[in-house]
């Protein structure tokens, strides 16, 4: 038959049939039997005879129980130690009350050694089971009081009942017993859960009721451990989204929010514990692509937007991830926010912006040497912009880095651009950035400016002379006002940083021209620092050289030597490269031998051959080649791209100059 206790269905063992009543007077023709010629009769159930084999030996049948109990000291503590089972138990064993109320019952509990930890029934029922020898702190075991169901389940670990003669001391044949077994979520057994009764009020549902309350309690034992689990779980999982150095944000469907970690909360300018379980738009305004994505179910990937919170943009970099059930629908939200300068600096190093080149790279001994080392000491003490003037390959970008290491921004980025490698056209975008959206609308996010990615540190213009007109005017405002303003937006962003920039022509000449705005020339000049170029400083060439040993040693993982004629001729060579050609024709010469020496014969034919002559001026002779690709450059510069302009400047056709503009290798960009 079924019974169900707290919605809980169970099926009572065939081995205790409930449709029927025991027949008293059978059971106690067995028992006289088996006291008096120690054997059974037939159809006994097998839970009684082995429980009678175990206690005869132990107790004389006709005899009284060993009562025995816990002392008053040691049942407190026994109690407080099963509490959690007595919590759980206490409401079961009420239900079974109301269940057989009237039957004249009393619902116990033991532990796993026998002993009873509670009861219920009515006030008579207690009195005759305590005038009996049953209460609290009182042992059930079969040593002590022999065959009974709550010994008989600890010992075959079966639910049981045990009615009238079943009972091995004639003591108990007055009363029936059934019971269940309470087992842990390893299996060990908890206790025991049963009543005791009259014979003549035995019910023959008692057993299935008991077996169901049993069962009720380890499915509730079993909910608490999941719960346990699950709170150890969730605390594993806050512990760790509180560890994350991310902002993490998130919410279900309905909006409610699920989770907001401390870093997130710092970041909105908000408090975890108020927000956690109340709507989100009661704090916060979504940004439009989060809100647009997460109506589409659409994860986001890093997105720079802004949330509003009481009418504030809170700017960060966004990714959401959404988690949907197994149909696809959409069931919770997860935003990871970090802030904007963190994101930058982290490109920033990874783009190699971390200067690491000091002042004392700055390799020689030569009076103008020691002159621009100092110049660029007081350079990295100082706060205003620098201006580096030198020719191509005098190390300019080496000795912005070293300036920028020796100063108090070397913890931040440093940010290196070539302004004659940006096309005209996106030099505008890519100084200034833009808002997302601001040339497609479909654009998942915007692009900070070059002046935001090197936040706190120093953006360094290689050939500033090549920004067109219009970006130098927007550099000029940035340097005074120290905020910008992306392309596409509205928002004023200030900016923290150093501007350093480098030219290798006379900017002075240039404002004559009108080729160079003349407020950004003086925006940039505050510091100035010429660099010679190496023919006028040749006592450096030596130590220069021997820095350049040891560097390809290290490269070549071999130790590279100089003989003496290729020392002698890179000793006399002009350089008009300067450091950035002995660089090259030493590297070349290093591959170029195969052991450890470098021979003339090594050397590039020109330094071999010392054609680098230099006139009165100290300026190198250039070879025809060298002097058309000069001539048309300056030419096309000064006409600013208008190649008929060009022609005319240098006395020759349009078709001429596109002739040489090809063998040499010239395109419209080189005059810009």
């Amino acid at each position: 038959m079924r019974l169900t206790i707290g919605f809980l269905y169970v099926i009572i063992s065939p081995m205790q049939p409930a449709s029927q009543q025991p027949n008293l007077k059978e059971l106690h023709h067995a028992w006289k039997n088996f006291v008096a010629h120690n054997t059974f009769v037939t159809g006994m159930d097998p839970l009684v005879m082995r429980s009678w084999q175990r206690t005869a030996p132990r107790l004389n049948p006709r005899g009284a129980p060993r009562w025995t109990y816990l002392s008053e000291d040691v049942l407190p503590r026994t109690l407080h130690q099963h509490a959690s089972l007595l919590a759980l138990a206490r409401p079961l064993m009420e239900d079974i009350h109301q269940f057989i109320e009237g039957a004249g019952a009393l619902i116990l509990l033991t532990d796993s050694t026998h002993c009873v930890l509670d009861e219920l029934g009515d006030d008579a029922v207690c009195d005759e089971f305590h005038a009996l020898g049953i209460r609290k702190g009182v042992f059930l075991d079969e040593a002590r009081i022999g065959t009974n169901a709550f010994a008989v389940v600890l010992t075959e670990s079966t639910p049981a009942q045990i009615v009238g003669a079943e009972h091995f001391l004639e003591y108990l044949h007055r009363y029936s017993t059934v019971a269940a077994p309470i087992f842990d979520l390893d299996g060990s057994s908890l206790g025991v859960i049963g009543c005791i009764q009259r014979v003549e009020n035995h019910s023959a549902h008692a057993l299935g009721i008991v077996v169901a309350a049993a069962k009720a309690i380890e499915n509730q034992l079993t909910a608490d451990s999941l719960m346990r689990e699950a709170n150890v779980r969730a605390g594993e999982l806050n512990a760790a989204l509180e560890a994350i150095s991310d902002g993490v944000l998130a919410w279900d469907v309905r909006g409610t929010v699920m989770h907001l970690n401390d870093h997130a909360g710092q970041l909105l300018g908000l408090e975890p514990k108020l927000v956690v379980g109340r709507a989100l738009n009661e704090y916060l305004t979504l940004p439009e692509v989060l809100a647009r994505a997460a109506a589409s179910g659409q994860d986001v990937r890093e997105v720079e937007t802004s949330f509003v919170v009481e009418n504030a943009a809170r700017e960060c970099f966004v990714s959401l991830r959404v988690l949907k059930n197994q149909e696809g629908t959409p069931i919770q939200f997860i935003a990871t926010l970090r802030r904007t300068e963190q994101v930058r600096q982290l490109v920033t190093r990874l783009v190699g912006a971390q200067a690491r080149l000091t002042l004392d790279d700055i390799v020689g001994n030569s009076s103008a040497t020691r002159r621009v080392r100092k110049q660029a000491l007081a350079a990295a003490n100082a706060k205003g912009s620098v201006l580096l003037i030198g020719e191509e390959g005098t190390s300019k970008n080496a000795l912005a880095r070293a300036i920028h290491n020796s100063s108090k921004r070397a913890a931040g980025p440093f940010l290196a651009i070539n302004c004659r490698a940006i096309p005209r056209d996106l030099v505008l975008s890519e100084f200034l950035g833009f808002e997302h959206g601001a040339f497609n609308a479909q654009a998942s996010s915007g692009q900070p400016s070059k002046f935001e990615l090197a936040a706190g540190g120093t953006l360094f213009l290689d050939q500033v002379d090549a920004l067109p007109m219009e970006m130098q005017t927007m550099l000029a405002r940035v340097i005074e006002f120290g905020e910008v303003i992306r392309l596409g937006g509205t928002r004023v962003i200030p900016v923290d940083v150093r501007v350093m920039a480098s030219t290798e022509f006379d900017l002075e000449r240039r404002l004559s021209e009108f080729s160079f705005r003349r407020d950004l020339y003086y925006r940039l000049s505050p510091i100035v620092i010429s660099i010679p170029p190496l023919r006028e400083r040749p006592e450096d060439i030596p130590l220069l050289i021997e820095r350049l040993l040891e560097k390809l040693s290290r490269q070549f993982a071999r130790t590279i030597k100089l003989s003496p004629g290729a020392r002698e001729r890179l000793l006399h060579y002009r350089y008009p490269g300067n450091i950035t050609e002995l660089e090259s024709v030493m590297e070349r010469a290093a591959l170029h031998s195969e052991g450890e020496t470098i021979k003339p014969e090594h050397l590039p034919v020109q330094v071999r051959e010392r054609r680098a002559l230099v006139t009165r001026s100290g300026e190198p002779v250039r070879t025809m080649t060298e002097s058309e690709h000069e001539a048309i450059l300056a030419a096309g510069r000064a006409a600013q791209g208008n190649l008929s302009a060009t022609a005319r400047t240098l006395g020759i056709g349009r078709s001429t100059l596109w002739r040489k503009m090809k063998e040499l290798g010239l395109t419209m960009d080189d005059f810009r």
